[in-house]
């Protein structure tokens, strides 16, 4: 199938000189966000994935199906402030600052190995902080898998060291 044909490319949004993915056409079409979701589960079967971790908020999106297809849980990845209970945090750099992610203490048991799971790769640093939150609670990153891979930004050199699947390379 050619999810090309379900993503929206939006000039100028949310700034002039970006070229935005909008991924809502696909997850708007049963059949093209069942398919994705499919290719992905294949790819976590492929790596005996135990768990499904996803930055918010579209890596919710993209994690949940898989999770439950799979019969595994997923842990969510969130801004500072979001989650109730104890958590480990990261910060990252942006292009205009800094950010923090944080995710739950007890969300993922060493040894566990994960799958984490987001709508796009772009420069890679919001998943090199989700990275870093997995292993720092001891989990094993056995695979990364994206909707969308935007090659130009050259995200992906932040995670050589790890098995990445993308749908869409644009």
């Amino acid at each position: 199938m050619d999810l090309k044909q379900y993503v929206a490319i939006v000039p100028d949004w949310p700034k002039p000189g970006i070229t935005f993915k909008d991924i809502t056409p696909l997850m708007a079409n049963g059949e093209a966000y069942k398919y994705a979701t499919d290719q992905i589960v294949t790819y976590a079967r492929e790596r005996e994935i135990d768990l499904i971790v996803g930055p918010e908020a579209r890596g919710f999106i993209i994690g949940c199906p898989v999770a439950y297809s799979l019969g595994v849980g997923f842990a969510p990845v969130r801004k500072e402030g979001k989650l109730p209970r104890e958590t480990a945090k990261v910060d990252y750099g942006l292009e205009y600052g800094k950010d923090t992610l944080t995710i739950h203490k007890d969300a993922i048991k060493p040894g566990q190995r994960v799958l984490i799971t987001d709508d796009l790769l772009a420069t890679g640093g919001t998943i090199e902080a989700t990275i870093k939150l997995v292993e720092e609670l001891g989990g094993v990153v056995a695979g990364i898998a994206f909707l969308i891979e935007l090659t130009y930004l050259d995200g992906r050199s932040k995670l050589d060291n790890y098995d990445v699947l993308t749908l869409l390379e644009y």
